[in-house]
């Protein structure tokens, strides 16, 4: 595998320092990475988006699901996990999840988090869809994310880890063999460091999490843009089942007009009991699914939007009134705040509810240790495809991954620095060309891609919807791409413009996904194409970008994910 030579407009970087390992995101799989690699005596530098506890692991409201309680079993989580991958999950991938996992919990514990608690001290645990048995840890009720983001902060602060807030990261750097060294970013604001500087290391963790601002409504933060699968892309790497985007089932609705971030209702609720409803009071869930309202959250998603269908409805409900007010207090503060600041009190009254962009179970393709098809890039969490989640993520199981495969990658960067004297030092990067290879999109573009994915590959896709996208996403690209080669003219570099590029990437190679699997599977739903092919789909499809900024998509021979590491691989013709 090569770099493509493509790299973001950027001015020079002004300055630069070192590192063995340099870890983008300050996620639970981030954190997780970065603690456990200086536990292993790695030199370490975390670089975020934001601040540390700003990323997207806080807003997770269900938990972290693992076989803890009595009688569960690693395997019954196993099968939970495959039955809700449709047919896509790497089986071995899922195994280490399932079976590590419980011990990741417990580290996770002792590295001081807090989760909720029975009478008698031990950990209580929830249900949620998709799950046969109560497996999933939570905190504060329904403020899992914000516990787990605050144990982990706390621990790389009293542990001094090097940390860069409010950076945003550019482009991977490599050396003369292609390996890589190091990243370019950019500092927003007042700090050690300011403007575009590099982090020299031979390893790179990718950490940046999810893509959903590609949608205009999502249950994602504004920071989640895409960055680390962007980058993957222009360093040559390749992408994997980027057409699974996970539509959450219950996000409260605040209108068709709504975009941005928008409030997530939990599946924990339902797992506690609350009912889906229409607006006569229907359980329309109830005989479409044997787990009816915890069915796994595409057939929930696909539920809800056909009733809406059926019914020319703009939302459904979520009824939770019988939980009454001491329930709603004790287990789902957080979204009994959210759902009152809009005007709604879930305590009386039904919750509006319908599915938006919430989970990408696809993204950078990466092996049972983290690594990806270029050397010494590493990925964790949502921004990376591990085959966990194949078709459709089960719930409360991004967690679970973002611990695993965190510590996994952790020991093999130790392992690899250990066998390898070359690790030793940090390897030089080649000089990035003076010409830009990408010219940047202006701002406001953002906006433009956000209602083409909307309209074009949304909940529901077809053969027409996904061309018309490809067709406009394409026409920003070439326009940009002219007035570069035209007149040398490029939107003026700036985090606004940064993030719009990246977005377009991700748009582009999300659609070309989509528009090639011509089945319904998992959370990819085709009007034009409304069955399961196992005989001609049970396969994944590849993506990577090629240096003359076009994209090579592909599907594997099999359900089985290839391997990543060039040596194992057939040469490329």
């Amino acid at each position: 595998m090569t770099s493509t030579g493509i790299r973001l407009h950027a001015p020079a970087p002004g300055w630069a320092i070192s590192a063995d390992v340099v870890v983008v995101g300050s996620g639970v799989a981030g954190l997780t990475a970065a603690l456990r690699c200086q536990a292993a005596g790695l030199t370490t530098v975390v670089v975020t988006k934001a601040r540390l506890d700003d990323g997207s692991t806080r807003w997770a409201q269900g938990g972290i699901a693992a076989a803890l309680g009595e009688g569960d079993t690693p395997e019954q989580h196993l099968e939970d996990t495959l039955v809700a991958g449709a047919g896509l999950c790497d089986e071995e991938a899922v195994r280490i999840l399932v079976t590590e996992g419980p011990d990741a919990v417990r580290r996770l514990i002792s590295t001081g988090a807090h989760f909720d608690t029975d009478d008698a001290g031990d950990i209580q645990l929830g249900r949620e869809g998709g799950h046969h048995r109560r497996r999933i840890v939570h905190a504060g009720g329904d403020a899992t994310g914000a516990e787990v983001s605050r144990a982990l902060v706390a621990a790389v602060r009293a542990r001094g880890l090097h940390t860069i807030e409010n950076a945003l990261v550019l482009d991977l750097l490599t050396d003369a063999d292609g390996r890589t060294a190091g990243v370019t970013l950019h500092v927003m604001g007042e700090g050690q460091h300011d403007g575009v500087g590099a982090v020299h290391a031979p390893a790179v963790v990718l950490a940046t999490g999810g893509m959903g601002q590609v949608y205009a409504a999502t249950t994602n933060p504004s920071v989640s843009t895409g960055d680390g699968v962007a980058l993957a892309l222009r360093a040559g790497a390749e992408l994997s089942d980027l057409e699974f985007v996970q539509f959450h089932p219950t996000v409260l609705f605040l209108g068709a007009d709504a975009e941005g971030q928008q409030p997530l209702v939990s599946e924990a609720v339902r797992g506690e009991g609350a009912h889906l409803v229409d607006g006569d009071g229907v359980r329309f869930m109830v005989g479409r699914h044997e787990l009816a309202e915890l069915a796994p959250r595409d057939i929930v998603a696909k539920g809800i939007l056909r009733r809406m269908l059926e019914l020319d409805a703009e939302h459904m409900y979520l009824d939770a009134r019988h939980f009454g007010a001491e329930m709603w207090e004790r287990r789902f503060p957080t979204i009994l705040a959210a759902c009152r600041a809009n005007g709604i009190d879930p305590v009386t009254e039904p919750i509006p509810i319908a599915p938006a962009a919430h989970y990408a179970s696809g993204g950078v393709r990466t092996d049972a240790h983290g690594r990806t098809t270029v050397p010494g890039l590493y990925a964790c969490g949502e921004v990376a495809c591990t085959g966990v989640h194949g078709a459709n993520r089960l719930a409360s199981n991004s967690l679970l991954e973002g611990l695993v495969y965190a510590e996994r990658i952790a020991a093999d960067i130790a392992a690899e620095r250990a066998d390898d004297g070359l690790r030793a030092h940090v390897p030089a990067p080649v000089p990035q060309p003076d010409r830009p290879a990408h010219p940047l999109l202006a701002a406001e573009s953002r906006f433009a891609i956000q209602r083409i994915m909307s309209e074009g590959a949304g909940v529901l896709r077809s053969e027409e919807s996904l061309a018309r996208a490809a067709d406009q996403l394409q026409r920003l690209h070439t326009e940009a791409r002219q007035a570069l080669e035209e007149n040398g003219k490029t939107a003026e570099p700036g985090v606004d413009t940064w993030e719009a590029t990246n977005l377009l990437y991700v748009a582009r190679a999300l659609v070309a996904a989509a528009r090639l699997r011509e089945e319904t599977r998992g959370c990819h739903w085709r009007e034009d194409h409304a069955d399961r092919d196992d005989t001609h789909w049970r396969r994944h499809i590849v993506v990577r970008l090629d240096p003359d900024r076009s994209l090579a998509v592909r599907t594997t021979d099999t359900a089985d994910f290839p391997p990543t590491r060039p040596t194992q691989r057939p040469q490329e013709q």
